[in-house]
């Protein structure tokens, strides 16, 4: 990988989940050195995305799922043949990055915040990718 990308794989065990990405985060940062900066987490993948969201109640997820499922819920009726439409929808609403701020060697979280990987057709092996920039 190049200077301060950083590729990390994860499993997810259903169809639909919410994995907590901090301490790979904290990982590449701690290798990269930066202090300060800027960090892009990346989903490569038309069926999954990366978000920031609560980490402290349980329920939040819980509800997540429910809202995206009624939102898109898996329709016989879509024309795509792999019957993952669904999954195909909720990555694009939530989207496949974030961006964060790297200031004194530390990630600038809101008080419940954290990043998740946002599988919608697991479970599945998949990849991420984080790149931080100096400056």
């Amino acid at each position: 990988m190049g200077k301060n990308l950083f590729r990390f794989e994860i499993t997810t065990h259903e169809k639909q989940s919410f994995t907590n990405l901090d301490s790979y985060l904290e990982e590449a940062l701690q290798l990269s050195g930066v202090k300060d900066g800027i960090m892009v987490v990346y989903c490569p993948h038309t069926t999954a995305a990366i978000t920031i969201n609560e980490n402290a109640d349980p329920d939040v997820k819980r509800d997540l799922k429910l809202g995206l499922d009624e939102s898109f819920p898996n329709k016989k009726e879509y024309i795509h043949l792999e019957g993952n439409s669904d999954g195909h929808m909720k990555s694009s609403v939530i989207g496949v990055s974030e961006t964060l701020i790297i200031s004194d060697g530390q990630l600038i979280f809101g008080t419940w915040q954290s990043v998740y990987f946002a599988e919608f057709d697991g479970p599945r092996r998949r990849t991420f990718y984080v790149k931080i920039i100096e400056g």
